[in-house]
């Protein structure tokens, strides 16, 4: 079809005409200029256009090569002789299902094509990263002056790194997950401080109690979390398995420290407000110099207790570091029995029952309420830098908000050392968390009782 080439020929013109003028102002060490980004908008909305009538003529074209493959063998059939590959134009459409541009078993490698399209401007890697974008259904846009393309991860990629990103953030996995509005910094959360009230009628005819509901706004930050790591360009251009190795690394790595500040952050410097330093959350302080496991566990259940109290509803969480649930398990009591027994086992009398669990999981029950082991509860905090904490709550008064995944959502690329072949991967995305929805019925048991180990 000559109409697809000539629109292919334009396509590749447009592309051509915004990669010098980014080019252009990487190499002055400029940002763009108003004129030169219009010009580069202006570009892109015709590429996109062309991009979409491309893809029609292509499905076109794909359906009629297909059916005349189809006529010829029904022809060669009916006729007894043997099928032959010829390809005739007609008036046929069959629209087809093709697959992704990057896979898992693609031939193609999603960051090797970034290097070639942004660096060596090689225009076939540009058109699969151009077909990618589109499969991604996402704008393609300037983000910065020294770097074009703003690329979404192949969802292949984020399929990988998941598994990581969770494993990471165990607190996070144990909220009440919520997406993040289109836009805006912030994200507010209603809550009611003045309900309505009901009292005994005094007589007959008399007037009922009356009240006023209020409620106060709990508004919550949208912070951003990202990192980068350099590469080699040798590892991105002769390399195998590379795009794993970088994505799965940038997701454990934003996992771990996103779910970090929802523990412990100071909600200062663009950090979440942790747990431990929400206002009105219930502290349970105790000290002892000779804790015994029994001893936490009697604790655990105070706090059961206090959240009951505060929220009306039992907690169904209970959130530790590893080697607290490990000093739990390996308590023994008076006769020497364990006071952590297998669930499996039908256990009498214990204090705790365990399952074979992993890390970030519901590893055992503590007086009915599961609970979670999370390394990124700190263990070298109180006056003695050596203790952890125990967080009872329910799942629901942790509030947390993202674009859906715990996996960094956008990775740019950029060229940083041309001289010493230097790659680097960035990555990042946007959250919001809270534990100050409701903080009363948030429980965290501190003291020297959480300094002993086994």
């Amino acid at each position: 079809m000559k109409i697809l080439e000539n629109l292919i020929s334009e396509r590749e013109e447009l592309t051509t005409t915004m990669q010098d003028i980014c080019t252009r102002a990487a190499d002055e060490q400029r940002d763009l200029t108003d004129e030169e980004l219009a010009n580069v908008e202006d570009c892109q909305e015709r590429a996109e256009t062309l991009d979409t009538r491309i893809k029609q003529l292509r499905t076109v074209k794909d359906g009629n090569l297909e059916a005349a493959k189809m006529a010829a063998e029904v022809a060669a059939m009916g006729s007894g002789e043997a099928p032959q590959n010829r390809a005739v134009i007609t008036d046929a459409v069959h629209v087809t299902n093709e697959p992704l541009t990057y896979e898992e078993r693609s031939e193609h490698s999603f960051f090797g094509d970034m290097y070639k399209a942004q660096v060596l401007n090689d225009p076939t890697a540009q058109v699969r990263q151009q077909r990618h974008m589109q499969e991604m259904d996402i704008e393609h846009r300037d983000s910065s002056s020294s770097n074009f393309a703003g690329l979404v991860i192949p969802n292949y990629l984020t399929s990988l790194a998941t598994p990581l990103a969770r494993a990471g953030s165990p607190t996070i996995q144990n909220s009440r997950r919520l997406n993040l509005p289109p836009s805006g910094l912030t994200v507010n959360v209603s809550r009611i401080t003045t309900g309505t009230t009901v009292a005994a009628q005094s007589a007959e005819n008399a007037a009922l109690s009356e009240s006023t509901p209020d409620d106060t706004l709990l508004t919550v930050n949208v912070n951003s979390y990202g990192g980068f790591t350099d590469i080699s360009r040798q590892a991105i251009d002769r390399g195998t398995g590379v795009d794993e190795i970088v994505v799965q690394d940038l997701a454990l790595a934003y996992a771990t420290s996103v779910n970090g500040d929802c523990i412990n952050g100071s909600g200062s410097s663009g950090t979440h407000l942790g747990i431990l330093n929400t206002s009105g959350v219930g502290d349970i302080d105790i000290d002892d110099g000779s804790p015994t496991a029994g001893e936490t566990f009697q604790q655990i259940v105070k706090a059961i207790g206090t959240v009951n109290a505060a929220h009306y509803l039992p907690p169904d969480v209970i959130i530790m570091a590893p080697r607290r649930w490990a000093y739990i398990s390996g308590g023994i009591d008076t006769t020497g029995r364990p006071l952590v027994n297998p669930a499996g086992n039908n256990p009498t009398d214990p204090v705790a029952v365990g399952s074979a669990a992993g890390y970030g999981a519901v590893v055992g029950n503590i007086a009915g309420v599961d609970v979670v082991t999370d390394a990124g509860i700190p263990v070298n905090l109180g006056a003695g830098s050596n203790e952890d904490r125990i967080i009872v709550t329910r799942r629901d008064n942790l509030l947390y908000w993202s674009d859906g995944n715990d996996a960094p959502a956008v990775v740019r690329y950029d060229s940083v050392g041309a001289n010493t072949l230097t790659i680097r991967m960035v990555g990042f995305g946007y959250s919001a968390w809270t534990a100050g929805r409701n903080p009363s019925a948030v429980a965290v048991i501190q003291g020297t009782l959480l300094a002993a180990t086994l």
